[in-house]
């Protein structure tokens, strides 16, 4: 059972990771209409930064430097695409593919074979939870993502950027009419989610990760099916479905023995199972929104 436990907390705290990724996902989709492929390497981006710089100015300026170089990037992919004035957002999806190809590549060129260590303050280090023991690494990306996800949730609601968010998402054409601009709605955006991306990605290579490496924005897409999971059009519903692929993810991963008849490693197929299982009963999403047409 105490095991079991251990499992459930670490699922949790992944789960707060996906969520921060999910996060992103789902606020650009909100602003654009477009599914943002590119969101693992934005991750992968950020968290290069932090993992090259953290000798030289310490890990928290680090942090800082990377959520910065990532927002910019964030911005640079998001400015790409709005020169594709005429392009439907299915195409400004498969544009963010590109995008997402080139970047990883040259990041996974410049990393190699390495494992970059972030030289965080929690290492190696446990704590003890009653009766589990977890890597302290772990509590620290649940309470610095419940903070994070708190804030995300204040400003999206009460911030003008929020309103304007939401507006846009309801009805972009009366949203223009109201003077709201898309285009600022949408660099708020996606400067978020370059944001959130960054700070996942150190969590993701602390402990029990041995460090960055250039699969990482593969790890960082079972964040995909967490979003889809909880509607790529609502916001509690990333907090939802990343929560609920993480807990699914750990359990499966250290239970892969006990269910090596169903494959191994099963941790790595189980996001997608979860996924397709819900869209198969409910094609929006747990939370999404259901289009409703008149034929």
């Amino acid at each position: 059972m105490t095991y079991f436990g251990e499992l459930v907390i670490n699922g949790i705290s992944l789960g707060c990771i996906y969520t921060l990724i999910a996060l992103g996902f789902v606020v650009i989709f909100k602003a654009t209409e477009v599914v943002n492929f590119a969101q693992g390497s934005m991750l992968l981006l950020g968290a290069y930064f932090v993992a090259r710089t953290h000798d030289r100015v310490g890990f928290v300026p680090a942090v800082l430097i990377g959520i910065a170089i990532a927002a910019v990037g964030a911005l640079v992919i998001q400015q790409v695409l709005s020169r594709a004035k005429f392009a439907d957002p299915i195409t400004l999806s498969i544009i963010t593919i590109g995008v997402d190809i080139l970047l990883s590549t040259e990041l996974t060129r410049r990393i190699g074979q390495q494992v970059l260590s972030f030289n965080d303050p929690w290492a190696n280090r446990t704590a003890d939870l009653g009766p589990f023991t977890v890597p302290q690494a772990r509590i620290a990306a649940m309470v610095v993502a419940a903070v994070l996800i708190g804030a995300f949730f204040a400003a999206y609601k009460y911030s003008n950027w929020g309103v304007a968010t939401r507006a846009t998402a309801e009805d972009f054409e009366a949203a223009a009419l109201m003077g709201i601009r898309r285009n600022r709605v949408s660099m708020g955006a996606w400067l978020i989610a370059g944001a959130l991306a960054t700070v996942a990605g150190v969590f993701l290579g602390t402990s029990p990760s041995p460090g960055l490496n250039n699969t990482s924005n593969l790890t960082a897409l079972n964040a995909f099916p967490a979003a889809v999971v909880g509607g790529l059009d609502s916001t509690g519903g990333a907090v939802a479905g990343g929560l609920l692929i993480g807990v699914v993810q750990s359990l499966t991963a250290g239970y892969n023995n006990d269910l090596s008849f169903l494959g191994s490693p099963l941790g790595d197929v189980s996001a997608y199972v979860v996924m397709l299982g819900v869209l198969l009963w409910r094609p929006s999403g747990l939370f999404g929104t259901r289009e409703v047409a008149r034929v």
